[in-house]
């Protein structure tokens, strides 16, 4: 089975940034909303979750939380920035705002090289931090695995149970070493492969599309944006002209748009886009 990874969104800004850098690894990976039921995480059959950060503090009273669940179902887990809070707390920890609000560059010097820290040489790693509640007390079970230069937590880990939180992004530039922190999570600590692309997510997709619609044809309405431009290519790579693609001109575009989304619908995609002016 293809190795799959489930992020859970607590409203992070870079949410979709880790999902990006999990899918450059070659692995599968979806975001579901925070609060999403356990049945449906359950559904999914992942290898490993991802908690994303957020802009709330764990303690407020409308905080996002996740379902306790998650926790139970021995599953390797990463929680990043609010995510490891949330986490440290959920486990007996205990968190509180900072005297010092930690945001931007920063130093974080590595006290276990194993784990999500495995072949590091480094002492010190340059990271990007952006909060100001920190993890001041560790859950049962966990240990320090780097320290920040105000000498907070900034990554704890329980290698028995493969759970690990950071309280940088590793999902950012800023971070350099980032994407090998989330390497050594997916291969070494949950023993996922790299065995998803997306050219195989494509022909999936084009065979599930063929598979529902059979002979019948799909209204699609197009926006010119991203996701709908991706989807109508997507349909009409699968059924042809058995799709009626439609885009409107709704008076509240920049000038000359309308044309251009149906040029380059014409000519690259080679989709009949049918233009409506409303």
């Amino acid at each position: 089975m293809t190795s799959r990874v489930l992020i859970l969104d607590f409203g992070s800004q870079y949410t979709q940034l880790i999902a990006r850098r999990v899918r450059e690894l070659k692995v599968f990976c979806e975001i579901l909303p925070c609060n999403a039921p356990l049945d449906k995480i359950k559904k999914f059959v992942a290898g490993a979750l991802i908690l994303s950060g957020g802009p709330a503090s764990v303690y407020d009273k409308e905080a996002p939380t996740a379902d306790r669940g998650i926790l139970e179902l021995g599953l390797p887990i990463l929680g990043i920035c609010y995510g490891m809070q949330w986490l440290a707390r959920e486990e007996g920890g205990k968190v509180e705002p900072g005297k010092v609000r930690e945001y931007g560059p920063a130093t974080t010097r590595l006290r276990k090289k194993e784990g999500i820290f495995a072949n590091f040489e480094e002492e010190e790693i340059a990271v990007w931090m952006s909060h100001g509640d920190h993890v001041s007390k560790l859950p049962s079970g966990f240990e320090a695995y780097a320290t920040s230069g105000n000498d907070l937590l900034a990554a704890i880990g329980d290698d028995r149970r493969k759970v690990f939180g950071l309280q940088f992004h590793p999902e950012v530039v800023h971070t350099p070493q980032g994407k090998k922190i989330i390497e050594n999570f997916l291969f070494k600590v949950c023993g996922l492969k790299p065995d998803w692309s997306i050219a195989s997510f494509i022909d999936q997709k084009v065979k599930e599309i063929r598979e529902t619609v059979g002979k019948s044809k799909v209204l699609c309405a197009v926006s010119g944006g991203v996701d709908s431009s991706v989807m109508a290519v997507l349909i009409h790579k699968a059924i042809g002209n058995q799709l009626e693609a439609f885009f409107i001109d709704n008076g509240f575009l920049r000038k000359n748009e309308g044309d251009r989304v149906l040029e380059l619908f014409k000519k690259n995609v080679g989709l009949n886009l049918r233009k409506i002016d409303a």
